[in-house]
């Protein structure tokens, strides 16, 4: 397990990341100024919505602080490649959920480190003292937003070859995301059953507020139905593996694999039994 932590778990989403970068194309970018208010609306729901609903929950619940602090990690991750799958299957608006996963996920590398250090603050007290944002921000680039950017330019310069290895590694990426989300769980079996009760339906109830409060908003401001959709999902399919793999190199640093990454573990799978229903719900409307 130690050995899964430590080497192929970076590993598994920096294939991950680079899947997703294949998946996007300068266009995607472009896109924002066409459709300003969708974008807006995704990211702030991403970045501002989701961290005060899982903190409302972490409270609401009285989580234990690593649990707590788990939470939050998953809040601060952005969607991943999961959410343009569900978004294509609900047919939604999936330029729209590209263009939001992978402008969200390089943001991300910023933005996590320095939120990660604020909320364990808040939820561990002197124990964060033990967390070095830089060395955490240095290790989500390099694992993260690297893959990614070669992923967009073999993309840009090789189209013929990167068409030609999307679908392979787009499957290879879900194996390598249950692999992520078995790790975690199994490393915090023993938290996980102490703390099933709460924990299970902090998570579920979480995922709800999620995709009711994406779809609320984007109806607010006038969104079509596909946008809508998309959003609802993008704002609750989190990237449950770079939770995971965040926890993990925060544990790095303490020594061992804390419950850190449990809530992540844990929502990879609950997601799904909270999203589907919503996904078919919104491909019957379309």
């Amino acid at each position: 397990m130690e050995i899964a932590g430590g080497a192929l778990l970076p590993l598994a989403l920096a294939v991950i990341m680079f899947s997703l970068g294949l998946g996007l194309t300068v266009d995607d970018f472009l896109r924002i100024a066409r459709r300003p208010m969708a974008f807006a609306v995704g990211t702030v729901s991403q970045m501002v919505v989701i961290p005060v609903i899982a903190f409302g929950v972490a409270v609401m619940f009285d989580l234990p602080g690593e649990l707590a602090f788990g939470l939050m990690i998953l809040a601060i991750c952005p969607g991943g490649v999961t959410s343009n799958i569900l978004t294509k299957y609900a047919r939604g608006d999936v330029a729209l959920s590209i263009s939001l996963t992978g402008i969200i996920n390089l943001a991300s590398v910023f933005t996590v480190p320095f939120l990660v250090a604020i909320f364990a603050a808040r939820f561990l007290g002197m124990d964060a003292a033990a967390i070095d944002v830089t060395t955490l921000g240095i290790s989500v680039f390099v694992i993260s937003a690297i893959p990614a950017m070669l992923g967009m330019m073999l993309r840009h310069y090789a189209d013929t070859l990167a068409a030609s290895m999307e679908a392979v590694l787009s499957r290879l990426s879900l194996v390598l995301f249950a692999l992520v989300v078995a790790v975690a769980i199994v490393a915090n079996w023993t938290s996980l059953l102490e703390n099933l009760a709460t924990l299970v339906p902090a998570l579920m109830l979480f995922n709800v507020a999620l995709l009711a409060t994406g779809l609320a908003l984007s109806r607010l401001f006038g969104l079509d139905r596909a946008a809508s959709a998309t959003i609802s999902i993008e704002t609750g399919i989190q990237n449950t593996a770079l939770g995971v793999i965040v926890g993990s190199l925060i544990a790095e640093q303490a020594g061992g694999m804390p419950p850190f990454s449990l809530p992540s573990g844990v929502y990879g799978v609950t997601m799904y039994l909270v999203s589907i229903p919503f996904v078919l719900w919104s491909r019957g409307r379309a």
